[in-house]
């Protein structure tokens, strides 16, 4: 598990992609580059934005493919390669370049995210394996991102182990939420490999297994003394639970100068309960003892309890935020958009009766706009040698609207793509989880509008093209109709 180096998943891929590699080289097709792009249609849960997860496992998995001869064995054994093919593969390494945001960016829907251009089988081969991380890892940040925000400042922590579609869901799950905003996590190999804060107490075995509450609560006081928080819902919140953890907290913690850190409710009528346990806490003296709730949470249920009043200072977070229960599917797609003829790149196009499935063709740049303030008021999809220059009034297309004249004025421009792989070797230098975590609040906070934020109805963020872009764009449907 985890460790590209220690495991070979080079095979993860869709059959087709083999079949059409195979296709590609007896064609002698191994050489021409191509360039593929990774972008997704629609943000989840009908929400203003996504959060860009997964690009070091993505450059991970590239970097360590290779077949080995049991791959090999198995090829061979389906009857469907050419037997030169399975010796090229023997030999086989990633040679192209790869361009992404940087991990961590806030990203919309039909822009390009990640952009590989390599030899055509190269393209072919990883699809599968990026869409898969890209498309996990950026919905469960995007998920937690919201359940982060509806907790208006208080901690939320990862519990969804044992709830995640399997480890691996479980652990990349963890490293995406914490990208997303959450400040730990109970999965202890999510700590280990990541360097995530992990934290836990009590199940409610702990207390079934002692039968009398207060000799649960005292015995785990005696073992962490200066961690201890209680599960305190295993009978009756109210009138054993809190009753029990505050006579342990007299009778033992405080005598030796320790406080009593936390009590946990897992069930019952959150907003209620919080309340209640607020007062009872307060009026023993125990102002400083916290008030952590779990239990099928998400944004919505989170929003309601403290709308309600409810007096919680930490979330833990299971199910709905490891298998982003309301919206379980990012739909990233892969899409090819140029390929070499003549030493030139000739862009493609999907066409679809489906508007929102035909593609932006073409090697491209994206370029994040942003006004006086500091606010990123649009991305501006280019050609890839294109270099806007916006110290001058520029004029752009929005393609909902071509018909209007709009231009940007007084603005700045960031590129968003950066080379990660050039080559086949790594050039991305990768950052810390709290750095790329920094760097998603950042942007929050100081770029992206509040109004694109909002969970009902947010502000749509613009994707704008140059006239040039646009123009390539309508030439090649117009092409396609035998215009």
């Amino acid at each position: 598990m985890l460790n590209y180096d220690k495991r070979n998943l080079t095979m993860m891929m869709d059959l087709y992609e083999l079949t059409m590699a195979n296709g590609y080289f007896q064609g002698e097709n191994t050489d021409k580059y191509v360039v593929f792009d990774v972008f997704y249609r629609k943000n989840p849960d009908g929400g203003g934005y996504a959060i860009f997860a997964g690009l070091e496992q993505i450059i991970e998995y590239i970097e360590n493919m290779h077949f080995d001869d049991e791959d090999i064995s198995y090829l061979e054994s389906l009857n469907l390669f050419d037997k030169k093919f399975l010796e090229y593969l023997k030999q086989y390494r990633f040679s192209g370049n790869i361009y992404a945001f940087e991990e961590g960016t806030i990203m919309y829907p039909n822009e390009p995210v990640i952009t590989v251009v390599a030899p055509l089988i190269d393209a072919q081969l990883i699809e599968t394996a990026i869409l898969a991380i890209f498309n996990h890892q950026s919905l469960i940040a995007t998920k937690t991102n919201r359940i982060v925000q509806s907790a208006k400042g208080r901690k939320v922590s990862d519990f969804g182990a044992r709830r995640a579609h399997n480890m691996d869901a479980a652990i990349y799950g963890a490293r995406a939420a914490y990208i997303g905003g959450a400040s730990g996590t109970a999965t202890v190999l999510a700590g280990q490999k990541f360097n995530i804060p992990v934290g836990g107490t009590m199940a409610h075995s702990w207390v079934m297994y002692y039968k009398d509450e207060y000799k649960a609560f005292m015995e785990y006081a005696k073992t962490y003394p200066d961690e201890s928080v209680f599960l305190v819902d295993t009978y009756d919140v109210l009138h054993s639970g809190i009753p029990n953890a505050i006579k342990v907290a007299k009778e033992y913690l405080e005598p030796k100068g320790k406080r009593l850190k936390g009590i946990r409710l897992d069930s019952g009528d959150l907003a209620y309960l919080s309340k209640e346990a607020r007062k009872i806490l307060d009026s023993n003296g125990m102002e400083d003892c916290n008030i952590i709730v779990s239990n099928s949470l998400d944004e919505y249920t989170i929003s309601s309890i403290l709308n309600q009043g409810g007096e919680i200072d930490s979330f833990g977070v299971g199910e709905r935020l490891i298998t982003a229960k309301s919206d379980p599917v990012f739909g990233g797609v892969y899409k090819i958009a140029a390929v070499e003829e003549n030493s030139k790149f000739e862009p493609r196009i999907k066409i679809s009766e489906t508007v929102e499935k035909i593609t932006n063709p073409g090697w491209k740049q994206v370029y994040r706009v942003y006004n006086s303030d500091g606010h990123a008021i649009a991305d501006l999809i280019t050609e890839s040698d294109e270099k806007p220059d916006l110290k001058n009034k520029y004029r752009y297309v929005d393609p909902e609207k071509p018909w209007k004249n709009r231009y940007f004025e007084n603005c700045t421009i960031k590129k968003l793509q950066k080379p990660v792989i050039l080559d086949g070797k790594k050039v991305y230098e990768n950052k810390s989880l709290s750095d790329i975590q920094s760097y998603v609040r950042k942007q929050l906070s100081e770029e992206i509008w509040t109004e694109e934020q909002r969970f009902e109805n947010p502000h749509k963020h613009y994707i704008n093209m140059s006239p040039e872009y646009y123009e390539m764009k309508m030439n090649l449907l117009n092409e396609s109709r035998g215009e």
